[in-house]
């Protein structure tokens, strides 16, 4: 059960989550549906390492860059902006309700919008508006256990 508590669990009001515009929920099966579509549409560590970098310097001075995933707030595998500075923010690696359970969260929404049983519209609202309220309803472990989710370490989302 992921812990409650606010403090670096959510991201800054200024990481709101933004859409690609091009994903509709007519064309899932032609975008986010599609196998590789998002590791496509993932800007390059080229990009997103000195925007990391960046951040940390202003946001967390002093601590380790490996503690922290520069996350999209909607998952590029839901829709979310690959280059959208409002879907971009750090998110704890360790602790509780970190890094890896919402990359366990964006996976079972994935499955969830793709079979057609949660609408692309309410994932995205979803985990944006509050991503571990989202865990709670769709990471049950009877999701988790049907989508064969495991942990994974490499920072995808």
């Amino acid at each position: 059960m992921l812990r409650m508590d606010r403090v670096d669990i959510l991201p800054p009001p200024e990481t709101p989550g933004a859409i690609d515009p091009s994903v509709r929920q007519a064309n899932i099966d032609q975008t986010i549906c599609r196998p590789g579509y998002a590791r496509a549409a993932r800007p390059a560590y080229a990009v997103t390492a000195p925007l990391k970098r960046r951040l940390m310097a202003e946001q967390r001075p002093g601590e380790r860059l490996a503690d922290y995933e520069l996350d999209h707030l909607i998952p590029i595998s839901i829709g979310g902006a690959p280059f959208d500075a409002r879907d971009l923010w750090l998110q704890p690696r360790l602790g509780q309700a970190n890094a890896g359970d919402k990359n366990v969260l964006a996976y079972v929404l994935w499955r969830l919008v793709c079979e057609r049983r949660v609408p692309l519209r309410v994932a995205q609202r979803a985990i944006s508006s509050d991503w571990t309220q989202a865990y709670a309803r769709y990471a049950t472990p009877e999701n988790i256990a049907r989508y064969h989710v495991r942990y994974r370490e490499d920072g995808s989302d």
